[in-house]
């Protein structure tokens, strides 16, 4: 049963918490592995393409059933499966300590994928039935802003406690917040569950998580093997058939996973185009920035990790806010104007050249962190909005897969993109195949300038910086075109869209 309180609840809180810790470990847990790759790979001597799925797997996975986790919260209980999951993800945590080679490792992270997606689906779907209202918009932000920290912050805690430990302390410190948010869970958070629901769209499910999976799996191959390999575009062509047999499969069946006669609203359409946002105009450049810091301008680890602050603080508090602001404004004025913001910092940025003092690239970036941190919080909420409260667990599945495999998506695409624009610059200004550009390209794209500089004799730092430059430009502008499209569609498809605005049906309480 939803309750509607002035002041939350004991209860209330205790899962908003709960959900908020789980809500740090899922980001935490890729940006932070992110970052211990290089000290993982020495530990167990693995390949480079082996260590890559270290961080692959768990993004591939967790993406990839995020649906699926949906419609089993909604069928049989949000609070079971969140429970059930962040356990789960606790006990996947502390089992890589004890993995015996790289091949386990990647498996057991493969499987903390799942465990995070059953959790994070049945958390996000119990707290719509626990907040109403405005009160549930700030709940959202609350929790956005916990996702925040553990993405954009991950990075830098996980150095430090590198620095003055290993590798492990950052699955030990997992295992610790996770088995908190289940107690937490256990003990504070009401069950509840979707009373239409008559059981799970297995087939759909199956062949949706498949489709996913081959898509993404494809996706990140393309850094690695290019767009053209054959079996890549295979993959791509496996990924199509699925979709639409997934299609055909949810329009025959009485009770579908996804709905598909949502996407006859614009609302809903808008919402999961705001959904993929903050992938092109925030995460990549998670990626990206500290990869030109340290590696092409050359920077210090510690000074670039204290410039990345610039884009990761405002996520720390003007989430909380944007919350609070929902009493005044509806969440999808908040959500264009901050990505209107977001767009002028990217192209503050863009126009920032090689050799720029730390404080120079620190103002843009500062504005971009404000503007994607209005959205931040509050796109959750959003989601659950439109549709009826009883498929919430569905709406957070769908919001959930598009956001998070989008970013792991947009990682892989962008990398490729940015390595293909390099590569055109140097075609212009050296002589070289094609294929001999597209690794040197490659190469600087990841940080390994000095690889660069020694594959083409006669080539100076000062050319490639130079390509690297332009390419760092022209894509930072493709990306504040695409954030413009999007804040366009939210405000012409989401215009005053509040949670709580219509009467939706009350989900049973067990």
């Amino acid at each position: 049963m939803a309750v509607t309180r002035s002041q939350p609840s004991q209860e209330q809180l205790l899962t908003l918490v709960a959900v908020c810790l789980a809500s740090i470990t899922m980001p935490f847990n890729f940006t932070a592995a992110a970052v211990a790759l290089p000290a993982i790979g020495q530990s167990f001597h693995g390949s480079a393409m082996a260590v890559n799925w270290v961080a692959n797997a768990f993004m591939l996975t967790f993406g990839s059933c995020l649906m699926l986790a949906g419609a089993l919260a909604d069928s049989y209980g949000r609070k079971r499966m969140f429970a059930g999951g962040i356990a789960a993800f606790a006990l996947l945590s502390a089992s890589l300590l004890a993995a015996p080679n790289l091949f386990v490792f990647d498996l057991l992270r493969g499987a903390q994928g799942i465990a995070a997606a059953i959790a994070f689906s049945g958390g996000m779907s119990a707290l719509a039935q626990v907040f109403d209202g405005t009160a549930r918009m700030r709940a959202f932000s609350f929790v956005g802003c916990s996702f925040g920290i553990g993405l954009a912050f991950g990075p830098v805690a996980a150095a430090v406690m590198i620095d003055l430990f290993n590798w492990s302390i950052v699955f030990i410190l997992l295992t610790l917040v996770a088995g908190i948010a289940c107690f937490l869970a256990c003990r504070y958070m009401p069950e509840s569950r979707n009373p239409a629901a008559n059981g799970v769209d297995w087939a759909g499910a199956v062949v949706f998580t498949w489709t996913l999976g081959v898509f993404t799996y494809a996706v990140l191959r393309v850094p690695e093997v290019g767009w053209g390999d054959a079996f890549n575009l295979a993959l791509f062509a496996v990924a199509m058939i699925s979709l639409l047999v997934f299609i055909c499969i949810e329009l025959r069946v009485q009770q579908p996973m996804l709905d598909l006669t949502l996407f006859k609203f614009p609302r809903f359409v808008g919402v999961q185009l705001l959904a993929a946002a903050p992938a092109y105009s925030f995460v990549v450049l998670l990626l990206l920035l500290p990869l030109r810091f340290v590696g092409v301008e050359g920077m210090p680890v510690l000074e670039a990790g204290r410039l990345m602050i610039a884009l990761s603080a405002p996520l720390l508090f003007l989430p909380i806010i944007a919350g609070s602001l929902t009493r005044w404004f509806s969440a999808s004025v908040l959500c264009g104007v901050g990505l209107l913001v977001c767009a002028a910092g990217l192209f503050w940025l863009s126009r920032i050249p090689g050799g720029a003092s730390a404080w120079q690239f620190a103002l843009p970036m500062w504005t971009i962190g404000c503007g994607i941190s209005l959205p931040w919080g509050l796109m959750d909420g959003l989601a659950v909005s439109v549709v009826p409260r009883e498929r919430a667990g569905m709406a957070t599945g769908i919001f959930s897969t598009t956001r998070v495999a989008g970013e792991g998506i947009a990682m892989a695409i962008v990398s490729a993109l940015l390595s293909s624009l390099m590569a055109n610059n140097l075609h212009q200004a050296v002589s070289g195949s094609p294929q001999r550009l597209a690794h040197v390209a490659q190469s600087v794209v990841t940080g390994d300038v000095t690889t660069a500089t020694t594959s083409l004799q006669g080539v100076t730092y000062k050319t490639i910086a130079a390509s690297y430059d332009t390419a760092f430009s022209d894509l930072l502008l493709l990306l504040m075109s695409i954030t413009l499209l999007v804040a366009l569609v939210v405000f012409l498809f989401l215009d005053k869209v509040q949670a709580g605005d219509e009467p939706r049906p009350q989900a049973t309480a067990s």
